[in-house]
């Protein structure tokens, strides 16, 4: 069994496929992906080859425009995963700027995602469907996020972290479905705090929280099959 993100790709209804933004003229809104019908699509297989290949850095189609500090792997992973559907929690301590040269705004990306994608914001961690936080406060968020039930598994949380940096940093070994043998991985902010995190996260199988980490790069995937050892 292999980790699940639930929801699909899917076309903003305030957007036209050529990208038009139906209303937006002059309200300051910033526009999202330039063909959203083609990048949500693109984006969405780039992010479950990332799922399905945990360890690996995929890259999805970047917006046209992002809110200040967040990064467009980041804005990308959000355009085509969340919808009405999906509350999305966004970290307040993201407003420091810790992980991103630039504070990032929870109301203007609350904004931004409730314009293109219809999704409202989750009032805590534990009524999220996707939660948006820096990859150095993952080990703290991930116990206060659903982690579904043995009845319906895919009614997780889905973590969307920021990272200053993909593949680079201190490394582990990730074992589990979709790696072969095994894979080294490494990301800047991944310490021992995390680890045991994760090894917690992946002990629930096959409840648990999926993670996606965006970076500069791209984004990487930690499902919950995945095991890591140093």
């Amino acid at each position: 069994m292999t980790a699940v993100i639930r929801t699909a790709p899917h076309a903003p209804a305030a957007e036209s496929e050529s990208g038009a933004i139906a209303g937006a003229a002059g309200d300051g809104v910033l526009p999202g992906f330039e063909a959203p019908v083609f990048d949500a699509a693109h984006s969405f297989r780039a992010l479950m080859e990332a799922m399905a290949r945990p360890g690996t850095i995929q890259r999805p189609v970047a917006p046209q425009a992002v809110p200040p500090g967040l990064p467009e792997s980041a804005a990308a992973a959000l355009l085509t995963l969340v919808d009405y559907e999906t509350p999305v929690w966004i970290d307040p301590a993201l407003a420091e700027g810790a992980t991103t040269p630039t504070p990032l705004d929870p109301a203007a990306v609350a904004a931004y995602l409730a314009f293109h994608t219809g999704a409202t914001t989750a009032a805590s961690p534990e009524d999220a469907a996707f939660a948006l936080t820096a990859a150095d406060g993952l080990a703290a968020l991930l116990p206060r996020l659903p982690v579904g039930d043995p009845a319906y598994p895919d009614r997780s949380a889905t973590a969307i972290a920021l990272s200053a940096g993909l593949g680079r940093g201190r490394e582990v070994t990730l074992t589990g479905p979709g790696i072969d043998g095994s894979r080294r991985f490494a990301f800047a902010e991944l310490d021992d705090r995390f680890r045991a995190a994760a090894a917690d996260n992946a002990a629930l199988f096959p409840l648990g929280v999926d993670m996606i980490l965006a970076g500069p790069e791209g984004v990487a995937a930690l499902p919950r099959t995945t095991r890591m050892e140093a």
